[in-house]
């Protein structure tokens, strides 16, 4: 494709060379160039695109999009604009020839609740025999194919490639998460959202690397409902009330609390599932799901609204909620023993506390916790994650999560600070495995213990090194263990 039919529109501030070369690829990582290709250079908090300069002309690079001025040897032609990360979304967007026009995309924001909402979309889609596409923290999905995930919004060209990709494996839907980062960071430009689905806000991604503020945070999220046909908002979200009053599309709203377009009512929770009678513009009736939890009621709801404005009928959306399975939350590990181990992602104190007080709801012996805190985050939730535990487990054992460059029993000591304002009983066990065995040796019938932190994730990361740790498989091989 010629550089001007990719440019066309972009209104570049300055252009200087050929603007009718050839190109044949767009890279952001100067290692990814190939002979022919546009190199856009990217000026991140770590490193600045610009530098590699070199390193791009020397593998290949015909032309550069940039931000900066820049000198470069006769012949390569430079194109200067004013953000070059909203500049790498419309180019690729070109040079893939618009994939998310041609497909129903739907985008989940929000800090909670994206990663289930968009795998119970996907299951009530594919009851209606949609091919549905699917992007976000857990994996990436065309169809029943999985795909690695690295983040949970790609970066701008990776996620306009793997819409082409789906295009051509005749993806007709695709519902993904959009985080704020992806937001901000303009990741999800030029894509043509049909429905925009915004969960909660709570005290999240708020730090050096991401936002300053929740404001900051919240100004992202509303991003979104500037570029979908039609919205979806949790009403009963002090937030989600705020995006009423700016959004830029049609909304409709879904809640529990106060009066909604989507809502639920005779809420009635089970140990392994929840049901609820649905009134909604397109259906109404009694609807299951196979995951606990109010949560979950909130999460269908979300999903619900994005079928209901895909004209889906009720039996898939009955059938889609019963059979839905999202790996690392609310996941049940099967032991085949009288004590149940339940694996969740939950990482901060919100989700911390949504998942003991759902699984205390049905717990007949006593709930057991083991969690841990990441390094290189937000220190602050560390003691407040000890008061939840606290306050609601019977046992808590304090344990590593991904320490990264941190000192594991430093992260362990901070979450102990917390506990210690409880009158929960504790004991600190660093090593994660270690753990997970001293709560599976001492588990009585009826008990159940919450693994919480990992989720779907099958690593730990330490200062030195990462390393293989997937928590179905830790506690198999620590069970058979037991055994002997």
């Amino acid at each position: 494709m010629l550089l001007s039919e990719l440019i066309k529109g972009l209104n570049p501030d300055k252009i200087k060379g050929d603007k009718d070369v050839e190109i044949n690829d767009i890279a952001y990582d100067s290692r990814k160039v190939k002979n022919g290709s546009l190199f856009v250079c990217i000026e991140g908090t770590v490193a600045d695109g610009h530098d590699y300069i070199p390193s791009a002309l020397e593998n290949g690079a015909r032309a550069l999009l940039v931000q900066k001025d820049v000198e470069v040897p006769d012949g390569i032609t430079v194109v200067k604009v004013g953000n070059t990360r909203y500049a790498l979304a419309y180019v690729s967007d070109a040079f893939y020839n618009h994939p998310s026009g041609r497909f129903n995309l739907i985008g989940v924001t929000g800090t909670k609740g994206k990663t289930t909402i968009t795998y119970m979309i996907k299951s009530i889609l594919e009851q209606e025999k949609h091919k549905v596409g699917l992007i976000g923290t857990v994996a990436n999905m065309i169809g029943d194919q999985v795909l690695y995930a690295e983040r949970t919004t790609p970066e701008s060209y990776d996620l306009q490639s793997l819409f082409s990709e789906m295009l051509e494996k005749d993806v007709d839907s695709v519902v993904m998460e959009v985080s704020s980062q992806g937001l901000a960071l303009n990741r999800v430009s030029c894509c043509e959202f049909q429905i925009g689905i915004f969960t909660n806000l709570t005290e999240d991604h708020i730090g050096p690397r991401e936002h300053k503020d929740k404001e900051d945070y919240f100004r992202a999220k509303t991003k979104l409902f500037g570029m979908c046909k039609k919205g979806i908002v949790n009403i009963d979200s002090e937030y989600g009330r705020r995006i009423l009053e700016i959004a830029e599309c049609e909304l409709l709203t879904y809640g529990i609390e106060n009066d909604a377009d989507i809502t639920a009512s005779d809420i009635l929770k089970h140990s392994d599932s929840v049901e609820f009678n649905l009134k909604s513009p397109w259906m109404n009736g009694r609807v299951k799901i196979n995951i606990p939890g109010k949560f979950s009621v909130y999460n269908a709801l979300a999903a619900i609204g994005a079928c209901g404005l895909m004209n889906v009928s009720f039996d898939s959306v009955k059938a889609g909620l019963e059979r839905v399975s999202v790996p690392g939350r609310v996941e049940t590990v099967k032991t085949d023993r009288d004590f149940t181990v339940i694996i969740d992602y939950a990482h901060t104190p919100d989700s911390l506390e949504n998942i003991l007080t759902t699984v205390k709801d049905f717990t007949k012996g006593r709930l057991i916790s083991v969690f841990g805190c990441g390094g290189d985050r937000d220190r602050a939730k560390r003691p407040a994650m000890g008061r939840i535990s606290g306050r609601i487990a019977d046992f808590t054992i304090i344990t590593s999560d991904n320490p990264r460059t941190e000192e594991p029993l430093a992260i362990v000591r901070d979450i102990e600070e917390g506990i210690k304002d409880t009158e929960g009983k504790y004991t600190t066990i660093v090593d994660r495995r270690e753990a997970i065995k001293y709560a599976l040796s001492n588990a009585q019938p009826g008990d159940v213990i919450v693994l919480a932190g990992k989720g779907h994730e099958t690593y730990q990361t330490f200062k030195d090194k990462t390393i293989h740790f997937d928590e179905r498989e830790v506690v198999r091989e620590i069970l058979k263990e037991l055994d002997k």
